[in-house]
């Protein structure tokens, strides 16, 4: 990676793009600083180039990323930055369901409301996108089984790529969270391994780590402690040299420690 990362520098296209990747490889190991300061460089040099598509499309994913990892406050910046830079379609949709998963349902709708407007044919924003948002601010109502019943629609094309983004299978990490607050362990378990037997359509987004301890949390609500202990201790490890502050990885620790 390292030796990929110095033959892009100063290339144009190639240095913004791989930057982007080495961001969201940081962001799947939970040292987020280091994605942090990687996606404004990737999103500067792509705007250097007047890309400015891109860099807002690497603002979006950073903004879900954020939203994923509980950081709210970072996610609503983020999504501001990136609708400043471009109002595209994968990009107000990645944008709404990162509001979504931080309760600005408000914010969201509405772009749910522009998207279904502006693409009543379009099969990825109608039974991708769409859904997907409305579920996600379903959660945010808790409300999960309307959210698990508009993912219905979403079985089809869940696993396939919607953008050319890393941003993917965000029905089934969120179904999954909805199993969870139904305390559905066995579904919940399901989803997760959706996720973890897919590492190649997953890539190095960081919904493939956050997996692990959507996976630990449904065994959990099993009862299945030495199961769940597994699936902690591999997030954990994974994130062995994670930012503290990170409040998802506080949570999982402090789920872990009730285990032991």
């Amino acid at each position: 990676m390292t030796s990929l990362l110095a033959s892009a520098a100063h290339k144009p296209g190639a240095e913004h793009l791989m930057l982007a990747c080495h961001s969201d490889t940081e962001a799947w190991y939970g040292r987020l600083a280091s994605a942090r300061d990687l996606t404004r460089r990737a999103t500067e040099a792509a705007s250097a180039e007047d890309a400015k598509e891109t860099a807002a499309t690497y603002q979006s994913e950073a903004a879900l990323r954020e939203a994923e990892l509980l950081n709210h406050p970072e996610a609503r910046a983020r999504v501001e930055s990136a609708l400043k830079l471009s109002d595209n379609r994968d990009v107000r949709s990645i944008a709404a369901l990162a509001l979504a998963r931080v309760g600005e349902s408000a914010r969201a709708e509405k772009l749910i409301a522009d998207l279904n407007r502006e693409f009543p044919l379009d099969t990825l924003v109608q039974r991708y996108w769409l859904p997907t948002i409305q579920a996600a601010v379903e959660l945010e109502r808790g409300k999960p089984n309307k959210a698990i019943d508009l993912l219905k629609i979403t079985t089809s094309y869940e696993l396939g790529q919607p953008t050319s983004t890393v941003v993917v299978l965000s029905p089934v990490y969120v179904r999954g969270q909805a199993y969870l607050m139904l305390r559905n362990g066995a579904l919940a378990v399901a989803e997760s391994h959706k996720i973890l037997d897919h590492p190649g359509i997953v890539g190095n987004f960081v919904i493939g780590s956050l997996a692990h301890l959507q996976l630990a949390r449904a065994f959990a609500l099993q009862g299945a402690n030495a199961k769940a202990k597994a699936a902690y201790q591999d997030f954990l490890t994974l994130w062995k040299d994670a930012d503290p502050d990170i409040p998802v990885l506080k949570q999982a620790k402090a789920e872990y420690a009730k285990l032991e």
